[in-house]
């Protein structure tokens, strides 16, 4: 079975972000034994393409 799984935050924020550290440490164990790992570093691509694209809202 493959799957894919991906985060905008980092792994390491996880047991900050979910609070309970019992429960991150599950979430993780089963995510990540037999994972991958890519960890992107750079601005976001989305960020500039995104900005081009969004058109501006008049705010009135």
């Amino acid at each position: 079975m493959r799957w894919s799984c991906s985060s905008q935050l980092p792994v390491n924020h996880w047991h900050e972000y979910l609070g309970e550290p019992t429960v991150a440490d599950a979430v993780l164990d089963r995510l990540l034994q037999s994972a991958h790992r890519l960890d992107l570093k750079g601005d976001s691509l989305r960020r500039h393409s995104d900005a081009r694209k969004t058109p501006k809202l008049d705010p009135s």
